[in-house]
């Protein structure tokens, strides 16, 4: 009986880390959350578009060296999205991962193949050493 029990509770957990793990890496199929770790990873491995889809005012304040900012709250934002190369990955990120979100999701409906988003956003990661960030002094 104890070890029914017990392989019920390695199924149960094993479960557990398996769901959590597939919502985390395939978020629906579409877009694959990453961490600043991961992060670095990619953007040393691929040739990746990294966008800052907060507002220029929050851009300035601070940034990952090398992205361009795309203002998602923006009224040319749609437009300014498509300016982006379809065929290159594309690495978002915001303040708490809320429009960089929005914005994953407007990228595949356009077409975009990989598009991966910072979990967290930026607050999440900015006291990390993984982020290579700008601050305006």
């Amino acid at each position: 009986m104890m070890r029914k029990i017990i392989a019920l509770c390695c199924l149960i957990v094993l479960a557990c880390f398996s769901t959590s793990c597939l919502n985390r890496t395939l978020n629906n199929g579409e877009v694959q959350l990453v961490t600043a770790e991961e992060m670095n990873s990619i953007l040393e491995l691929e040739d990746v578009q990294l966008v800052d889809v907060r507002t220029p005012e929050e851009h300035k304040e601070n940034h990952i060296v090398n992205s361009q900012n795309i203002d998602f709250m923006s009224p040319t934002f749609d437009e300014d999205i498509l300016k982006l190369d379809k065929d290159r990955p594309v690495l978002l990120y915001c303040k708490s991962g809320g429009r960089s979100a929005k914005c994953a999701k407007k990228l595949k409906a356009a077409g975009f193949e990989k598009v991966y988003d910072l979990e967290g956003g930026i607050s999440k990661w900015k006291h990390s050493d993984k982020l290579n960030l700008k601050v305006k002094s």
